[in-house]
């Protein structure tokens, strides 16, 4: 009777374990990120070193177009000064 009973509860436990879990659970961490999943594919892909070098290529990319912004900013900021002096003398 003891062992029935001890082979009931090993199977309701393992029920347990192996139940579908609760949706909630599952929508909260089903699908990486985008970012994720490109820095999953990217470190099978590349090795260390290939890695930082392209992140680092990345970085001077986006600090080019920064600086190329801030460049055009200054431009339009300059002929707007140099209209006001002349149609004001």
């Amino acid at each position: 009777m003891q062992a029935a009973t001890q082979q009931v509860r090993k199977a309701d436990r393992t029920r347990r374990t192996h139940a579908v879990p609760d949706l909630r659970e599952v929508r909260a961490n089903a699908f990486p990120s985008v970012t994720d999943a490109l820095r999953a594919v990217e470190s099978l892909l590349l090795s260390g070193g290939q890695r930082t070098a392209r992140r680092n290529a990345w970085t001077s990319v986006l600090e080019d177009r920064r600086r190329a912004r801030d460049r055009v900013e200054a431009q339009h900021v300059l002929e707007a000064a140099a209209d006001r002096t002349s149609s004001a003398t």
